[in-house]
């Protein structure tokens, strides 16, 4: 309750007279409780939806106006996706050189073969060493590919197991990259060694010392052409 003053004027013989009466005036104030309010409603999912995508919308411009795009990262060289995807095929080397140690493991196989051989079972070891000669190369030879290999080839799929290694290993070197240009020559030089393998074998005559000299001297060629292959495989990946 607020006391308000009111001040009058009245006309007398003496002159004006002040009269001051005090008023009575009640001001209510309603308290305001939770019970009497109407209950807050909790923002639409709608609404919700919609703030989000906006905030989303105006944080993803920030990294176009402060940072490369991700093709730019890899033309030239900032670290990002590059150096994660550079360790990433270290870490899976194993895996990519796999097939790398198994045709040596055949190599190595048929070399002993020859080494062991018996003249009483020539032919038998022959076809052996054959057997694992076409494996270990992996279907690089155009001659030796079977003819489920040979429409992939002529329908554009890349067949080579080596050649498929070594896209892998160097697809995040550039194409003139002195390692990148390495490994292909190397490649090349395992892909005439298995050649020339499969050129002696074929006309080879284990029964013959000498026939079968000259074929485990085209296995070891190829095994060391193999191995340096395998080196510049290694130098692709950084292991």
């Amino acid at each position: 309750m607020t006391p308000v003053v009111v001040a009058a004027a009245v006309a007398g013989g003496g002159g004006a007279r002040l009269i001051s009466s005090t008023l009575s005036h009640t001001t209510t104030h309603s308290p305001l409780t939770l019970s009497s309010q109407t209950p807050l409603s909790p923002p639409q999912p709608q609404l919700l939806r919609r703030n989000a995508v906006v905030s989303i919308s105006l944080l993803s411009l920030f990294p176009f106006l402060s940072q490369p795009s991700p093709a730019s990262a890899f033309s030239i060289g900032i670290s990002g996706p590059k150096d994660w995807l550079r360790e990433q095929k270290k870490k899976a080397s194993r895996f990519l050189l796999a097939p790398i140690d198994a045709s040596r493991d055949y190599l190595q196989t048929a070399y002993l073969i020859l080494k062991e051989s018996d003249s009483n079972d020539s032919n038998k070891d022959l076809d052996e060493v054959q057997r694992l000669m076409r494996s270990a190369a992996r279907d690089c030879i155009i001659e030796d590919r079977n003819s489920v290999v040979s429409f992939q080839a002529k329908t554009g799929v890349e067949v080579c197991t080596f050649r498929l290694i070594v896209n892998n290993a160097a697809s995040l070197l550039d194409n003139k990259d002195p390692v990148k240009l390495e490994a292909e020559a190397m490649l090349a030089d395992l892909v005439r060694s298995f050649t020339m393998l499969g050129g002696v074998t074929n006309e080879a005559d284990l029964q013959l010392a000498s026939s079968r000299q000259k074929v485990s001297d085209a296995l070891m060629d190829t095994i060391f052409s193999l191995e340096k292959f395998e080196q510049g495989i290694k130098d692709c990946l950084e292991v």
